[in-house]
């Protein structure tokens, strides 16, 4: 396999060990421990961005010092020993403190992303996130379910072992680009005021990040958490209420329903590639997308079959366009020998956004119930869309930083 090829298993991988239980924790604790609470629910999965928001900024730096393979092959190997641990925590508080170690080391495979972003041509950025985003989709829909299934037929302790299995696979994956020396070194060594091209060729200046760059950056991240939020509040306990509305208890068909995003994510690289060859109108029009992912919100929040699939079907078409088009936009506005750090600062407010989702998701539910966090999301879909606008119009072009040293 090349290069290129494993790490888009990996990062498949890595999506599959978080999101089998995504879906499933309030059904997780209640069957575990016998906790039947949303609010702890949703500070559980608040509490894993927390420790992903932390952790990716030290393991970018980190990444500076160490080659970023040798590094995962390490991690990844301590989260899957920890996630056996957490399978066996014999009460609720240890196997918090277990699964959160977990999470802080597992972070560390999201360094993947900024890593291969440097292998790429910036040209070819929209493209590669597109399929990243893709795989990502596939994956979750595969994981969705496969929790779901596991979750009924077997228990919740073997969803938490699929979990740490999925992080062996990395591990593995990592020793075999080792030994078969297919990696790319990025580590960059500093003489002064100047420091060493990745390739060894030249010796190139140290840039500093102008004031214009800094600036997209932090607008850039802003619009990040406002968008995570709004995308995330409904995830917590969408599987309760698809059950719930539908008197459906089938865990296999509600991981189905929760990744039908998936499906648009699909048909929308598909559509995006069929635009690029001029045989499609070009559909990154972010204020559209993000309207179309408001009405798929609103629509979600009908308790009936057809408009709820109908809803999730534009849901994850309008959020996987704005996933690619803030990508790209993150990695026009970095350096190839910033993208891991800047990467780490886009990924914090990304998951400050979903930790904000997780809080607010568990009160909202318990104050009002599940319908009402769809018409929260929709309405900060379409705050996204004014702010976006507003920031990053078509009219106003973003400053991009110099890609021309990528590796």
């Amino acid at each position: 396999m090349s290069l290129r090829t494993t790490i888009l298993i990996m990062s498949g991988l890595g999506v599959m060990s978080d999101a089998i239980l995504i879906a499933f924790y309030p059904q997780f604790f209640k069957l575990r421990y016998g906790i039947d609470s949303p609010v702890h629910a949703g500070s559980y999965i608040a509490a894993i961005s927390i420790a992903v928001m932390c952790a990716l900024p030290l393991w970018a730096k980190v990444a500076r010092k160490v080659e970023t393979m040798p590094l995962l092959l390490v991690t990844q190997g301590i989260a899957g020993v920890l996630g056996i641990a957490s399978a066996f925590a014999p009460n609720v508080q240890s196997f918090w403190v277990l699964s959160m170690f977990m999470y802080l080391t597992k972070a560390s495979y999201l360094l993947m992303f900024p890593y291969l972003m440097r292998l790429e041509k910036q040209e070819h950025h929209s493209h590669l996130v597109g399929l990243l985003s893709v795989i990502i989709h596939i994956t979750a829909i595969f994981a969705a379910t496969l929790g779901g299934l596991s979750l009924q037929s077997f228990g919740p302790q073997q969803c938490v072992l699929l979990m740490a299995a999925g992080d062996f696979l990395q591990m593995a994956l990592c020793y075999y680009l080792i030994k078969a020396k297919k990696v790319v070194p990025t580590v960059t060594h500093t003489y002064g005021e100047s420091h060493q091209a990745p390739n060894g060729s030249a010796t190139l200046p140290r840039k500093k990040r102008s004031h214009i760059l800094g600036t997209n950056l932090a607008k850039l991240s802003l619009v990040m958490v406002l968008f995570d939020f709004s995308a995330y509040v409904i995830r917590p306990f969408f599987s309760t209420y698809w059950e719930d509305t539908t008197g459906i208890l089938q865990r296999g068909i509600t991981g189905a329903v929760f990744a039908i995003p998936a499906l648009a994510a699909l048909m929308g690289l598909y559509a995006n590639r069929l635009a690029s060859q001029g045989k499609l109108p070009k559909l990154n029009h972010p204020f559209i997308n993000l309207t179309l992912g408001a009405i798929g919100l609103t629509l979600q929040a009908i308790p009936h079959i057809e408009t709820i699939l109908i809803g999730r079907f534009l849901f994850g078409w309008g959020m996987f366009q704005i996933i690619v088009n803030l990508e790209v936009k993150l990695f026009q506005i970095s350096t190839p020998d910033n993208y891991a750090r800047d990467f780490s600062v886009a990924n914090f407010f990304q998951n400050l956004g979903v930790l904000l989702s997780s809080f607010s998701a568990g009160y909202i539910v318990s104050l009002v119930g599940a319908q009402q966090t769809f018409f929260v999301a929709a309405l900060g879909f379409l705050c996204t869309a004014v702010i976006n606008q507003y920031w990053f119009g078509s009219r106003k072009h973003p400053a991009t930083g110099d890609s021309t040293h990528a590796v």
